[in-house]
């Protein structure tokens, strides 16, 4: 290979990487409580439910302007919750995202899952009322 092919190669792959840090720059550019929900999400994610439980409910208290990022800090705080076995704050967690949103819903397989999926649909036949 020739110096000029090497040198095309390395800035096509400098430039390309340099799109990709504008987009992880950014997430960074998101406020406090939004890094926190995606911190939430990602403990979750990894199966750190006691980590994801408080950063969620740390971004809620931090203020989420957006209505979608508050009913998904809830929609895994009840997934959490229905997992650990406290049905109640399960149920609180959902009736609070219907709050906010009244059309929310799970995707086919969230809405299927064995534990949460009865209570999701439970929480939301008396929300439709």
């Amino acid at each position: 290979m020739s110096v000029r092919v090497l040198l095309l190669a390395a800035t096509m792959f400098l430039l390309s990487a340099c799109g990709t840090m504008e987009k992880i720059g950014g997430l960074s550019q998101a406020n406090p409580a939004e890094q926190k929900l995606s911190s939430g999400v990602k403990s979750y994610e990894e199966g750190d439910y006691k980590t994801s439980m408080a950063e969620l409910q740390g971004a809620l208290d931090m203020g989420l302007n957006k209505k979608d990022d508050q009913v998904t800090a809830y929609k895994y705080l009840a997934f959490i919750h229905c997992v650990s076995g406290r049905e109640k704050q399960c149920r609180d967690s959902f009736k609070r995202a219907f709050e906010i949103n009244p059309s929310f819903d799970l995707n086919p397989a969230e809405a299927g899952h064995p534990v949460w999926g009865p209570v999701f649909r439970s929480v939301k036949a008396k929300s439709a009322k």
